[in-house]
């Protein structure tokens, strides 16, 4: 447990209204005693996510999320639990002093080997032999500030990591890490004569870096590392630990493509820009995406090059129901390159003028054709259909059918007609149905989901169940026990604070919810399931019991254990 007491996060968690800031995330409706929307945890159109004001928790119906508040926002924003108490904390006004909060410690070796050879390249920045660098820093107008913000760094002479990380760290983890090679002469540094810039994972943590040179003519001016066991590209998202907040205020985030177009864009004071990489995007990372603000603007190069990540990012988007803005720069610049030439103003129109993803769609798609030609203006209104049939928002489709039909001078309802129609959305089927289980895991799943309800199923449990088979509920029901034990009541929102949003327990809840959905019971069948867990347990005594006796030979010992078996079978 953290210095915070348990009184005090009830009392930041019931400074806010659940509802109000779910809804500030997701749209969401009220439909009798609780609201629903879209649950963001897994790839869905349907509303299937209720939240209960009077219970203030969630719960998914289709894939089984649940939490209170913090759990919200913890899993939404991709943050520990005692920064998303802080959030709260600061919504309801409540004052609390949480201290510096600290990154998830999860570290392994290969992350302990990244935060000192990270601290070692700005070291090196830092003396007379980073003059050069910093002077060739300074005329791409990175300034003391950014590069202490964005922790750049240098890689000097050949050999000077290697010596140090293998002195330090188990020689194989170091090959491990991507920054270390090894040949017949011993260990060497993959990275040298470069300027270091971080790359991090979502917490913040440095995992991989790109290697600019700066004092050489190199057919590659940048070295990347490889991936690695924390370094998964299609995972991670550029500057993500930085723009989340920052996204979540202005409810916009600006995708780009390199991590220099970020660095130049907070120069001057535009924050709220994430990078990819220059690769392809990837669902995971679309979905994180989804999640930093309901405005996207994707802002890649001006090229051709650009045009299609574009294209294959805006596509990635829709797929899970984003539409995109789109802005494109002339001259075939990238963002860094536009900013220096025409400075923050003339970005920032750009920012605040983007065009729709369909008319970036439209301008794409002619490229290469000849619209004279009725084979190639077939080919063209057919991709056109296609795309339209991709894209949720029905004003911008019907915007984006005036406008073709106008340009190509043809039939609207012949566009319409070779629409897909879209099927009306289905309530949500309750999952239980469609989960195969034993009666074992049924028994022992809905006495923890009625223990989470109910001071009464509590006690029943106490009295009268000795022992859980399944290790993930027996963990979890000893935690809601000993809670009730502690406070004297039960309530699921309480108790999700009192865990402290724990990863395993809030998954064994989710995986019980997935199979439970009622909310009353009576006491026959809380009895029916306690005889359920007695019964496997007899049965797997009696196994023991059974094994036990082959091994034996003495007639006596034997008779005695078959005594205990006969004993425990009429009890069944």
């Amino acid at each position: 447990m953290n210095t915070l007491t348990q009184e005090k996060i009830s009392e930041i968690r019931n400074s806010v209204n659940i509802v109000d800031i779910i809804s500030s995330y997701i749209p969401l409706t009220p439909k009798g005693k609780n609201f629903f929307g879209v649950c963001p945890f897994h790839d869905d159109t349907n509303p299937s996510m209720s939240v209960s004001p009077a219970k203030q928790i969630y719960k998914c119906f289709s894939c089984g999320a649940t939490g209170n508040v913090f759990k919200f926002i913890m899993d939404y924003e991709n943050i520990p639990f005692l920064e998303a108490v802080k959030k709260v904390a600061d919504i309801g006004g409540v004052s609390v002093n949480i201290g510096k909060i600290k990154k998830k410690q999860n570290h392994t070796e290969l992350h302990k080997i990244y935060d000192l050879s990270l601290k070692f390249y700005i070291n090196n920045l830092n003396t007379k032999n980073g003059k050069e660098a910093k002077e060739y820093l300074k005329g791409r107008n990175i300034n003391e500030d950014i590069i202490k913000e964005f922790q750049i760094g240098l890689a000097l002479k050949q050999g000077a990591l290697s010596k140090i990380l293998t002195t330090k760290f188990d020689p194989n983890e170091v090959l491990k890490s991507g920054l270390v090679g090894q040949n017949e002469r011993g260990y060497y540094d993959l990275f040298y004569d470069r300027i270091m810039f971080p790359l991090y994972d979502l917490e913040g943590n440095p995992v991989a870096y790109s290697g600019r040179i700066y004092n050489k003519v190199d057919t590659s001016k940048y070295f990347n590392t490889r991936e690695t066991e924390i370094f998964k590209k299609g995972n991670l998202i550029y500057n993500y630990h930085r723009a989340k907040d920052i996204a979540r205020k202005k409810n916009q985030i600006i995708v780009m493509e390199g991590f220099m177009d970020v660095i130049r864009a907070y120069t001057v004071g535009i924050q709220n820009t994430i990078a990819m990489m220059g690769t392809a995007v990837t669902e995971t990372q679309a979905q994180l995406i989804k999640r930093m603000a309901k405005e996207i603007i994707l802002c890649f190069d001006g090229d051709e090059a650009g045009a299609k990540a574009t294209m294959s990012c805006a596509n990635e988007l829709i797929k899970i129901g984003v539409t995109p803005k789109i802005i494109r720069l002339e001259e075939n610049l990238d963002p860094d390159e536009y900013i220096q030439k025409y400075g923050k103003d003339a970005f920032q129109r750009k920012i605040d003028n983007p065009i729709s993803v369909m008319d970036f769609k439209l301008s794409y798609l002619k490229q290469g054709k000849d619209l004279t030609s009725p084979v190639d203006q077939a080919k063209y209104i057919s991709e056109i259909i296609n795309e339209l049939n991709n894209i949720e928002d029905d004003i911008l489709k019907d915007l984006t059918i005036k406008k073709i039909t106008s340009e190509m001078n043809i039939d609207e309802d012949l566009i319409r007609k070779h629409l897909e129609k879209k099927p009306k959305p289905q309530k949500p089927k309750k999952t239980e149905n469609k989960i195969t289980t034993d009666k074992y895991d049924l028994a022992e799943s809905a006495l923890i989901y009625y223990m989470l309800k109910s001071p009464e199923v509590i006690t029943m449990y106490n009295n009268k169940v000795t022992y859980i088979p399944n290790k993930e509920y027996r963990q979890l029901a000893r935690e809601i026990s000993n809670f009730y034990k502690k406070f004297g009541f039960i309530n699921e929102a309480d108790f999700i604070d009192y865990i402290e949003c724990d990863e395993e327990l809030m998954n064994t809840i989710s995986n019980i919810n997935k199979k439970h959905t009622k909310d009353t019971y009576t006491n026959s069948e809380i009895e029916d399931y306690i005889s359920v867990i007695k019964d496997y347990n007899v049965k797997e005594e009696i196994k023991r019991l059974t094994n036990k006796m082959k091994n034996l030979t003495d007639p006596l010992d034997k008779a005695k254990i078959a005594e205990e078996i006969v004993s425990l079978k009429k009890g069944v």
